[in-house]
């Protein structure tokens, strides 16, 4: 792991400067560039888990334009930018050596549109650490223009859901309230599927401030490997 004090100085250095947000989404390869996302204000992070914003964002109760159709089974792409409407695939994604993981949920409500993210999530996606290649989840959105491809489960019940896509940088996360909490929900439908309804976790109550995947210290000779907060990805 990148363990020399010169690079958890440039992290701290970088902490103001390389903010960002999930601003668009592919289903199928067909861009819908952010028609049905709940854009953040801005770019700057969520650092409360107690807080109501760890659910889609600073203001992510106010809905989107649109629902995107994805049918079960389908890839959605979520895709993330340092700055709004700025898909410039030569800049990094989250600079400033913002390392963490990658994470997708999704949340079964009656209405995407009207939903506040109050109801459960069950996560579908994870990608964490591979201590092998030393290559975080957010290094592929760094190398891949800010996307990350999805499959949404081809059991769950048909109809409207919130798609919370985040990634968690922990370049600071040693410290108390450190780590940062970048997230988005799409508002979706989800056509054809089954009848599952997965159990999930509400959010605030997924995370814990001293889980150990929420406050770590990623620079330390004895980091080796990492635990992504949260619960199980769900195998439907």
């Amino acid at each position: 792991m990148r363990t020399t004090t010169a690079l958890a100085i440039s992290a701290l250095a970088a902490t103001a400067t390389s903010h960002a947000t999930f601003q668009d989404l592919w289903v199928n390869g067909e861009d819908e560039e952010s028609t049905c996302a709940r854009l953040p204000a801005n770019n700057n992070p969520v650092v409360n888990v107690g807080s109501n914003d760890i659910r889609c964002n600073v203001g992510g109760t106010k809905a989107a334009g649109a629902k995107c159709s994805v049918p079960a089974g389908g890839t959605v792409t979520v895709e993330m930018h340092q700055q709004p409407n700025d898909r410039d695939c030569s800049k990094e994604a989250l600079g400033g050596n913002h390392f963490g993981p990658v994470l997708v949920y999704m949340s079964k409500v009656e209405d995407a549109s009207k939903a506040d993210g109050s109801s459960s999530w069950f996560k579908i996606f994870e990608d964490g650490y591979d201590s092998a290649t030393k290559t975080w989840g957010n290094d592929k959105l760094n190398k891949g223009c800010g996307k990350q491809d999805v499959k949404i489960p081809s059991d769950i019940a048909p109809g409207d859901y919130l798609l919370r896509a985040e990634t968690i940088a922990l370049h600071t996360a040693s410290q108390a309230n450190g780590a940062q909490f970048y997230m988005t929900c799409y508002q979706i439908t989800v056509t054809g599927g089954g009848s599952a309804n997965p159990t999930g976790v509400k959010f605030p109550g997924a995370y814990s401030p001293n889980d150990p995947g929420i406050k770590v210290d990623i620079w330390g000779n004895s980091f080796t490997e990492y635990k992504i907060p949260g619960p199980p990805v769900y195998e439907g």
